[in-house]
Order: C-alpha cells, then structure tokens, then sequence
C-alpha cells in the first residue's frame, strides 16, 4: 500500500512501501462483503474509535441516503424533477468520507454526491432544488462549507485545489475536499488541478469513486492501469480503498485528511464501488451494461455488507431496523412535501444575483423583457421587476 506516515501517533508504512506505486495494489478493505471484519494493521488505527453506536448510526446514513435516491428518482419519473442523478451503491464511499470530515473542512462535489451533502447538512429541499428547475443554486455554499454540484465534469478539482491555496496562504488547518468520478480523470481539469497541488504541496483530497462506467465508456477504455496509479506522475501519494466498505473509506479518508492538516500536501484516493443504476434518469444502462455484471456488484452491496457486520456483533435488531426505516421514510417524506410545494420563480427572477453591483446592460435585458411580458398582459412579470433589480 503505497503512502507516507499515515499520522501522528499511528502506524507508519515502511520505507518500501512508501514509494511503491505497483500496479495491482490490493484494496483496503476492513469489512468483506459477508460482513466479516478483518484485520489491517495499518488503517485499523483509523477507525480504532468507531463504537457500535457508530455503527449503526453509518447504517442508518447509507440506508436514508438510499431512500433519498429512491425519493428522487420517483419525483423525477413522476415528472417533478427534470433529472437526477442517481448514487445507488455509492452510499459507503460517500457516507464514509463524508462523516470523516470536520465541519472547517470545504468541499467541491460534481452532482452526485447527495450523501456527502447529507452528511454536510444541507436543507432537504435544496437538494432538489436546482432538478426541478426553480433555482440556479441549491444552497448557500458558506453555510454547509460545500460548493453547489458541478455540472461541468471535473472541474470542481480546480476550484478545490484553489481554495486550498487559501487555505495555506491562511495557514489554517482545514482541508479542501473534491469528489469526482472515474471519467474525470480523463479530463484536462483533472489533470491541471493536480499539477497545481502537488507543485505547492496543498492541503487537498482528491476523491475518485470509481463507479466503472463514465456515462457508457467502461473504466478499463479510459485508463490501461488502476487510477490511483495515475496520481504518482503528479508526485500525489495515493490509496485505493474498497468503496462498498463504509468502514475502510473512512479510515483512507482520515489517513489523506492528517496528512494534509500536518502539511503533507495532497493525496488522491480511488474508491473503487459500481453505479447500480442509469448515469441519470435520462440514461438506459442496459444498452451498454451486461447484466451479469450488475448482479456480481450487487452482491456487494455496501448497505447489506454493514448489515451484516451489526448482525455478527449482534446489534441488527428489530428496534434498529424498524428506527432506521422510520428515519429513511420521514426524510423522504420531507424532501417530496419540499419539492412538491416549492414556490415557482418570477420570471424576471432570472435577473437576480448575476451581478454584485449594478450592471447598465443587464437592466437593459431586465427592461426589455419585462415590456415584453407585458405584451401577454403577465401581472407576475410586472410584479416581480422591481424585486429583480
């Protein structure tokens, strides 16, 4: 396993290992996928702190992110959403990152990463917020220390790895966090961003999950060799960690943060996991994905593998699962009252916030299309102009 002392008081990886980048490195992986935990001596110190109470509050996360997703793709389908993008089979990478972080530390997601807005706190409704159309922002990014989704397909890691200068310019200890999937590793951004982090050595995570399908273009066409290979020709020390095992993301997760609260610089991390559904709703996998294929992830599943982990320690009760159920379907509930009863925009709201002063030329499109409005006799047009300025 390639990577540098992995914290203070812990456990160091030997010389050897610190330098190696081989191809075909192992997983880390603490829980298989029957629920058995096994030994690490290396990344069991990282969740050495993980009480069952812990446990099972990363089985509750997974399972109501999960009913989130299944909310959300049934409002879509419903014709409440015009997309979503689903993360079926992705909640342990999320979850497990996403609870290792403090809440100083910012992060820089793409539009998949609704379980690490959860974790964040964001408000239910704003998660669906722009999938409906009614605003061009979902949430204030300052109030979570969590950038809105980008869309744009890998360059969250530009704006991640720029905040992390501030962040050191700073001299602060918080870390900049950036999420991105396997097929963003093809692109330009991707690679520029980490250029930049390892040249000034910046306190920045790179998280891939690794899904295995960039839309309909397999892994296996876009890089010849693991991902996490990829970040040793930045200087970047990099893990690959079984994204299905809550337990084992969290502790790469935990190991990539202290080195980059201590001034190691970057670190990338593949999640190695599988997209269980569609890109997005728009998307129909089976004209790409072999079924076959489908059904050995499936018996991976990360929810079912933590099930069965509380249920070798004895703590998978009836109360339990009867708790999480309640708490998955009062979220659900929330998050479709929330979308279903969302005020629609003005239309001369489009106007709103483009500028931070006044802008002669925007007021002149604002004027325009406001007459043009009124030529349909549209109240709510006329109403909303002066509220627009």
């Amino acid at each position: 396993m390639s990577t540098d002392e992995t914290g203070q008081g812990g456990p160091a990886a030997s010389n050897s290992a610190r330098h190696t980048h081989a191809q075909g490195r192992d997983l880390v992986q603490l829980v298989t996928p029957s629920g058995e935990r096994i030994s690490h001596p290396e990344f069991d110190y990282w969740v050495r702190d993980v009480t069952d109470e812990q446990l099972c509050s990363l089985f509750e996360d997974m399972t109501v992110i999960r009913r989130i997703d299944v909310e959300a793709t049934a409002l879509q389908r419903q014709g409440e959403l015009a997309l979503w993008p689903p993360l079926l089979g992705q909640e342990a990478a999320q979850i497990g990152s996403g609870r290792a972080l403090r809440t100083d530390d910012f992060v820089f997601s793409s539009y998949r990463e609704n379980g690490v807005a959860y974790c964040r706190g964001v408000d239910l409704t704003d998660i669906v917020r722009v999938w409906r159309g009614n605003a061009s922002s979902g949430w204030d990014p300052y109030a979570i220390n969590m950038a809105t989704p980008q869309i744009i397909i890998g360059a969250q890691t530009l704006h991640a790895t720029g905040y992390a200068m501030g962040i050191q310019n700073d001299g602060a200890d918080s870390v900049a966090v950036t999420y991105f999937g396997d097929g963003a590793t093809s692109e330009g951004d991707v690679n520029e961003a980490m250029v930049f982090a390892a040249s000034f050595q910046v306190p920045v995570v790179f998280f891939c999950t690794n899904n295995h399908w960039a839309i309909s273009e397999p892994v296996r066409l876009q890089s010849h060799i693991q991902l996490s290979d990829r970040a040793a020709g930045f200087g970047i020390p990099s893990l690959r960690v079984d994204g299905n095992d809550v337990l084992a993301v969290m502790a790469a997760t935990r190991v990539a943060l202290d080195r980059a609260r201590r001034g190691g610089g970057p670190t990338f991390i593949e999640a190695v996991s599988y997209r269980m559904g569609p890109h997005t709703t728009a998307d129909d996998p089976t004209r790409y994905r072999d079924a076959n294929e489908l059904e050995d992830w499936a018996a991976r599943d990360p929810i079912s593998r933590i099930a069965a982990l509380l249920k070798r320690k004895g703590l998978l009760t009836e109360e339990l699962q009867q708790q999480v159920k309640d708490k998955a379907d009062a979220v659900a509930r929330e998050m479709r009252t929330g979308c279903t009863t969302m005020p629609e925009p003005e239309p001369l709201d489009v106007f709103k916030n483009v500028y931070s002063t006044p802008n002669s030329w925007l007021d002149r499109q604002q004027d325009h299309y406001a007459r043009y409005l009124a030529t349909f006799g549209d109240p709510a047009g006329a109403a909303s102009e002066e509220g627009a300025r």
